[in-house]
């Protein structure tokens, strides 16, 4: 076994130990060997139940949207080739925030009741993440100098600083449905999980698949310069937009479930490039893997560290990305002088 590969063994291993830990983790604890059978449906009715129908869709849905966060970030950080790009700099994710909280907004009454279905809140947390994308597009092509991606990454601080201050907004005037609900969507949360979540978030992964296949190429050839890659004949813009628009995609199916988990798409790409080399084969498999492992455990802490209270998942990934974009910030800053 080479070396990559060998990597993403080890990888695969420490999520499944993950997956195992945070299922037997909660009110009631189940030991590793009792959910290793439950989950071969040879446990005990109990824990069959507890396994399936309470705890394995958080698991789940957490490990699947982790997956689409981290490959989300690298993504993006490959396309800009900037090591600081991420869904939540770029204000997708406080876009997604922001359509929420105007769905909400919009449909509760003066009795603070809901007048359509909390089923429509994910389209609104879609549509508000790719309208955030789209300003930020069309303030970069309208800049004489869009074709430095440092640019992309004010815009987005900009628009997300917008989108936090309109949220705000909206939340003290009110009335907001359910607004303490709402307020932890916004800060991320798993607890709703269900098994059809889990699902829509798995088929948007796996169609994102044969994309990153076929662009597998461009993904290592736009790290060069537009002079560099002007003589190969490569249209850096042209698969810069796309690799923009995969990334979103995968921002908004994740966060449409989870709410606006931060950071996770900043770390991720790191951690694989510290761990598995950025380069190697299998880099994207390697950040997924750390994505989903980095939402598991976050989510595990919140519902475990301060029981029977629940924190929000999104807070834990924010203590840890913060000081990391600060550190990264820094060290850009040091770079250049």
């Amino acid at each position: 076994m080479n070396a990559p590969a060998l990597r993403l063994t080890v990888l695969a291993a420490l999520l499944a130990l993950c997956v195992i830990g945070a299922t037997g983790l909660g009110s009631s604890f189940i030991g590793p060997d009792r959910v290793i059978a439950a989950l071969l449906g040879d446990g005990a009715r109990m824990d069959t139940v507890i396994v399936w129908t309470l705890r394995l869709p958080r698991v789940a849905l957490a490990a699947a949207a982790g997956m689409a966060l981290g490959l989300a970030g690298a993504i993006l950080q490959r396309a800009l080739r900037n090591p600081m790009a991420a869904p939540s700099i770029l204000g997708i994710t406080d876009g997604a925030a922001l359509g929420v909280v105007t769905f909400l907004w919009l449909f509760s009454d003066e009795a603070n009741v809901l007048t359509v279905s909390i089923q429509w809140q994910p389209l609104a947390a879609i549509i508000g993440a790719l309208a955030f994308a789209a300003l930020v597009g069309l303030l970069t092509l309208a800049d004489t100098r869009r074709r430095d991606p440092v640019r992309v990454i004010l815009y987005g601080i900009a628009l997300s600083a917008l989108a936090k201050a309109a949220v705000t907004l909206m939340m003290i005037i009110g009335p907001v449905y359910r607004a303490s609900q709402a307020l932890q969507w916004i800060t991320g949360s798993v607890s709703a999980a269900h098994w059809i979540d889990v699902g829509v978030v798995t088929l948007g992964l796996a169609a994102a698949v044969p994309v990153l296949i076929f662009m597998r190429l461009p993904m290592r050839q736009i790290v060069l310069d537009a002079q560099t890659a002007a003589t190969t004949g490569f249209s850096v813009d042209r698969n810069r937009i796309a690799l923009m628009v995969l990334s979103v995609l995968l921002t908004a199916l994740a966060i449409s479930q989870v709410g606006a988990i931060g950071f996770v798409g900043l770390i991720a790409p790191h951690a694989a490039r510290l761990f598995h080399g950025q380069f190697a084969a299998g880099y994207l498999v390697a950040t997924a893997m750390i994505g989903g492992m980095l939402v598991l455990v976050a989510d595990t802490l919140a519902r475990t560290i301060a029981s029977p209270l629940e924190l929000p998942a999104g807070a834990v990934t924010a203590l840890i990305g913060a000081p990391l974009f600060l550190m990264l910030i820094l060290r850009s800053q040091r770079s250049n002088v």
